[in-house]
């Protein structure tokens, strides 16, 4: 089966412009609304927190089915008619309840894409970072087009665009073709004796942890640098720098893959992320440390995640990859993603922003120590 390029990549592209629709600029559309510092962390924890069972529930069901993209279909129309809750009401109790709802059916969409590629792919996953850079070039469409609209237009207007974007996701999925998983001598091994793995174990806490340290990055930072200045427009190029970078790294990933082993990636990439929050904690009154701070982007999220799908397809393999990516999501993503955003909120306006991204980078130290201990001991990981 030849591997549908553009459908992949258009998937990922509009996925990935409705996060740069929310991420920078939902904690401003909140604080507009009237929330405090602690509600904004504990809505963004509410959202994230969904990954730690959504994931799981629907890996497990796609796994069971074979169906992933049927089921990312069904959760990506949820997703969107659960959203519109947002433009009803705007009490607390009710946007925490839309949150978790609509979360629900959100969160359960990427990583069974992202099994979904890797069978595509099947034998070369090292062409992941081919298809998933468009996703990174739909966030920076997204953030440089909206931060320039909320320049000149009410902030009221956000839940309407990505609202709009989310449905243009669903309308790639139903255009993206199923793909059945080949099921060969290397899935034969069992789900639990997987588990069971040390070196999974601390891939896992590894994980976790760096997105423990992004969550007053993903929460806060846009509400950060207006704090310090920066208006809408400039909050956008910064976050698309960031991206731009990214897309750039995912263009060279491939040939990395073969001159240096994911133990070796994965180690630079935590090392450059405790470099990355000290910048960000102090150095934000300069514009030039805040664009090295985001150029480091490529190197925190990006080497980090594809060396992730790489270490998730030599765990799993096809036969329980929808079970890794999504086991993967909610312990890193959910788990992490919920802590960061708890800690990031209620500390916020205790110990100020420079605190906060200090202990992100302290949290980064503890799992670089980790990843030289546990992960990929390894000097090279075959891929096929």
């Amino acid at each position: 089966m030849s591997v549908p390029y553009w459908r992949l990549s258009g998937f990922y592209f509009c996925y990935f412009a409705t996060l740069g629709a929310f991420l920078p600029f939902w904690s401003l559309y909140l604080k507009q609304v009237g929330f405090a510092a602690t509600e904004i962390g504990e809505l963004t924890a509410f959202l994230v927190a969904t990954k730690i069972i959504a994931p799981n529930y629907w890996g497990w069901l796609a796994d069971k089915t074979g169906r992933s993209l049927r089921l990312i279909r069904i959760t990506s129309l949820l997703s969107v008619l659960c959203f519109a809750g947002f433009l009803y009401r705007s009490d607390y109790l009710w946007f925490a309840a839309v949150t978790v709802l609509f979360s629900f059916f959100w969160n359960a969409t990427l990583p069974q894409f992202e099994a979904a590629t890797l069978f595509h792919l099947q034998a070369e996953p090292q062409r992941y970072s081919q298809i998933r850079l468009w996703g990174s070039i739909g966030f920076i469409a997204a953030v440089l087009g909206i931060g320039r609209f909320l320049d000149q237009f009410s902030i009221a207007y956000l839940p309407w665009i990505i609202g709009s974007l989310m449905l243009l996701n669903w309308l790639m999925a139903l255009v993206t073709p199923e793909a059945q998983p080949r099921l060969t001598h290397s899935n034969t091994g069992g789900i639990r004796q997987i588990l069971m793995k040390p070196e999974l174990l601390a891939f896992l806490l590894v994980y976790m942890l760096l997105q423990v340290a992004h969550g007053p990055y993903y929460v806060f930072y846009s509400v950060y640098l207006k704090q310090h200045g920066y208006s809408a427009s400039e909050t956008g190029l910064l976050w698309a720098s960031g991206v731009a970078a990214e897309v750039l790294l995912f263009m060279a990933m491939r040939q990395l893959l073969k001159w240096l082993s994911p133990r070796t990636l994965l180690l630079f990439a935590v090392s450059l992320s405790v470099v990355r929050w000290l910048l960000i904690a102090e150095g934000v009154d300069s514009l030039a440390l805040t664009i090295i701070a985001q150029m480091l982007h490529a190197a925190t999220f990006g080497v980090a995640h594809v060396v992730a799908m790489q270490l998730l397809f030599q765990y799993f393999g096809e036969r329980h990859q929808s079970k890794g990516q999504a086991l993967y999501s909610s312990i890193s993503f959910g788990l992490g993603g919920m802590i960061g955003s708890l800690y990031s909120g209620y500390f916020w306006d205790m110990l100020g922003g420079r605190l906060v991204y200090i202990i992100a980078a302290l949290v980064c130290c503890v799992a670089l120590l980790i990843t030289y201990i546990g992960v990929a001991r390894q000097s090279r990981l075959g891929l096929g």
